[in-house]
């Protein structure tokens, strides 16, 4: 399995696993069987309520056969970028297949970030392609061939990069900036930033809340990769840069240190 290393912004490199191609596709084919589930139910109503004459009089069937069009495509069209900005950098396929979209610097990707991905989707191309097959039909034979051509080479280049770049990423991952990483699929409460602090707890460093969320998020990717693979030096040198950075002085051990830190952070964030 292939493991690439990710700077923090304190210079601390921290370990993702990249997931194997055969997740990548299968999260792909979850997406488009949700789709097409979607798809063919909001075809089957429409046509339903067409062949009882309930809704849509001759009068009223052109306008409403486009609102049908833009309920039937809008959802396929707008649903990797709209899940992937409530759902953490997942789609339903992902989600089932335990992987998600980070940036190359190990935070959250941002909205403009996912844009990007949104926009060199396969979706676009598919679009691209089924107007190829229409001019086809109509004897502009040099335009079909051109637009053909360009999806072809879309989609053999974006399988040759996943394939063979080192992070695994797609056209869209390159010009985004983003990486899909692996995830724990049975996470819970001590699988995320957050945990349970007492009541009683008193914060020893509230200077903390000065970091931001991506900051926390690479101080506990930190601490995870330096206790599993038993690297003190990994762990002082964060404690260094932090301390630095925030004025702190404290003889505390690294590992405690940060370990303080993170419940800092969750007994203050609620308050």
């Amino acid at each position: 399995m292939a493991v690439i290393k990710v700077p923090t912004n304190y210079n601390i490199d921290v370990e993702f696993e990249i997931p194997e191609f055969y997740k990548r596709m299968l999260a792909f084919v979850l997406d488009w069987i949700v789709l097409i589930f979607y798809m063919i139910i909001a075809s089957a109503i429409f046509q339903s309520y067409v062949r009882s004459g309930s809704i849509f009089d001759e009068d009223h069937l052109y306008n409403s056969y486009w609102l049908y069009m833009i309920l039937l495509f809008m959802p396929p069209l707008v649903y990797h970028i709209l899940l992937e900005a409530t759902m953490n950098g997942q789609t339903i396929g992902k989600k089932i297949m335990g992987i998600q979209v980070i940036n190359e610097t190990g935070g959250k990707a941002s909205i403009s970030q996912l844009l990007i991905r949104w926009l060199l989707r396969e979706i676009w191309f598919l679009i691209i392609l089924i107007i190829g097959l229409q001019y086809q039909e109509v004897g502009n034979k040099f335009d079909a061939a051109l637009l053909i051509a360009i999806v072809m080479i879309y989609f053999i280049a974006d399988l040759v990069l996943v394939v063979s770049s080192r992070k695994g990423q797609r056209i869209g991952d390159l010009l985004a900036k983003t990486i899909l990483i692996r995830v724990n699929t049975k996470s819970n409460i001590e699988d995320t930033v957050f945990q349970e602090v007492a009541d009683s707890y008193v914060p020893s460093f509230p200077q903390i809340m000065r970091l931001s969320d991506r900051d926390i998020n690479a101080i506990k990717s930190i601490l995870e990769t330096a206790r599993r693979k038993g690297d003190y030096t990994m762990a002082e040198n964060a404690a260094l840069k932090i301390k630095s950075h925030l004025g702190i002085v404290s003889a505390m051990d690294p590992f405690d240190f940060l370990d303080v830190l993170l419940k800092d952070y969750n007994y203050l964030s609620v308050k």
